[in-house]
């Protein structure tokens, strides 16, 4: 059995990198000291994936929308039963998400790990879909996806990927619509799970307290290899550098307007959207973090709040940083964005505000490496993106440049390249 340890000098912490003899990759992070074992089982599969082939297939299979969140709800029921019903046996806590390109499977617990794992592996290893249970499912999922329809901070925030993005699914609802959903049959969920729940298409992470060889028993006991690897060609949309559009608005049963202002990044491969990632953190952070002189000239004019943040999304191949927050004036917040953007690209980036939003960065990054949660998650993002080492993620931050700075600002902050998305009361 291959395996490779990975350490730390910064952390004085490890992880073990073991292929399994079923092709199932393994990270595993033990934490001496902690009480609690986070384990994550990860499909490389997200909303975006809308049209695949593999090396069996001669054209692309194009399937509904939501599909892959559709196929995270039907894996928790099998023959034998509901797997939360199962982890409420062992006392452990239990989840599931799908995001634009990802799908997780997983479940903290402090005690009784062998079970929990034993469950998560099996239930993720067994699908189990009939006419009937997907025609019921349908209902449900069609129910969420009203409820989401109603959630302003949803709606502010597909609808700034909808001003952002012309073709790319990404500015699709991950839970897809009522009507997509209504395509779905269970012959589909069974193509879509051979194909993506492939063994080597997943990996399975585990930090905290447990034992390295726990995690090897049940594996042995429950992993069986799939009958061959897949080799999966995603369909790839042609995505113009422009925006859709620069405005969108919406009136919802909200107490305060809601505005996501975003700006339109190029995207490259996995790896090169990690790194960049981390690099426009730090930028955001000098434009209008809470130290930067932005952030305080809006807070004191009363045109932003407590609730100001800002994101740096990014995919197999996309990138967008996002500003949001609740404002009465939000096209002014834009607007006082796009200005100070504008002022950096000409005069460039200021060498104390860089040094200063740096090491927060670094503090930020370091503090993820102490949480059992946030472990496993580096781990997975770190292993889709083609990388080893999540500590690389460190050296990222602590040897980033002005110069990098300055680069990332001219390619990924580019305020005709921007588009303000906003929620408004139903009373305005």
């Amino acid at each position: 059995m291959e395996r490779t340890v990975i350490k730390s000098a910064r952390l004085g912490q490890e992880m073990v990198k073991i292929k399994h003899p079923s092709g199932l990759t393994m990270l595993l992070c033990p934490m001496p000291g902690y009480s609690t074992a986070y384990a994550t089982f990860t499909a490389n599969v997200g909303s975006v994936d809308t049209g695949f082939k593999t090396q069996d297939d001669d054209a692309f299979v194009d399937v509904p929308e939501g599909i892959a969140h559709f196929l995270e709800h039907k894996m928790f029921e099998n023959e034998d039963g509901d797997a939360f019903a199962k982890y409420a046996k062992t006392g452990a806590s239990a989840n599931a998400y799908t995001s634009f390109d990802k799908t997780a499977y997983l479940f903290a617990c402090t005690d009784r790990f062998e079970e929990s794992l034993e469950i998560l592996l099996d239930f993720v290893r067994r699908p189990y879909f009939t006419k009937e249970s997907v025609q019921k499912e349908q209902g449900i999922i069609g129910q969420e996806i009203r409820m989401y329809d109603d959630d302003g901070e949803w709606r502010v925030q597909f609808n700034l990927l909808q001003a952002l993005y012309h073709n790319h699914p990404v500015r699709i609802d991950i839970a897809g619509t009522v009507e997509s959903i209504a395509e779905i049959d269970d012959q589909l969920l069974y193509r879509c799970y051979r194909t993506f729940y492939n063994l080597n298409n997943m990996v399975l992470c585990v930090s905290g307290n447990f034992d390295i060889d726990a995690v090897l028993r049940v594996a042995d006991r429950v992993i069986k290899p799939d009958e061959k690897p897949v080799e999966i060609e995603r369909r790839h949309v042609d995505e113009p550098e422009n925006i859709c559009k620069p405005l969108v608005e919406q009136k919802f049963a909200v107490a305060a307007p809601l505005f996501q202002f975003g700006f339109k990044g190029r995207g490259g491969n996995p790896r090169e959207n990690l790194k960049n990632q981390i690099l426009d953190e730090i930028l955001a952070e000098i434009i209008a973090g809470d130290a930067s002189p932005l952030y305080r000239r809006m807070y004191d004019a009363g045109i932003i709040n407590s609730t100001f943040g800002s994101e740096i999304m990014a995919g197999r191949d996309y990138m967008c940083a996002i500003f949001s927050g609740e404002s009465r004036e939000p096209e002014r917040v834009a607007d006082e964005i796009k200005a100070e953007v504008a002022r950096m690209r000409r005069e460039g980036v200021d060498k104390k505000m860089f040094e200063l939003c740096r090491r927060a960065t670094y503090g930020r990054y370091i503090g993820m490496y102490t949480r059992t949660a946030s472990v496993a998650g580096l781990m997975s993002a770190v292993y889709f993106a083609g990388m080893d080492d999540m500590y690389a993620l460190l050296d990222i931050v602590a040897n980033a440049t002005l110069d990098q700075m300055n680069e990332r600002l001219q390619i990924a902050f580019n305020p005709e390249k921007s588009a303000l998305s906003i929620v408004r009361p139903l009373d305005e």
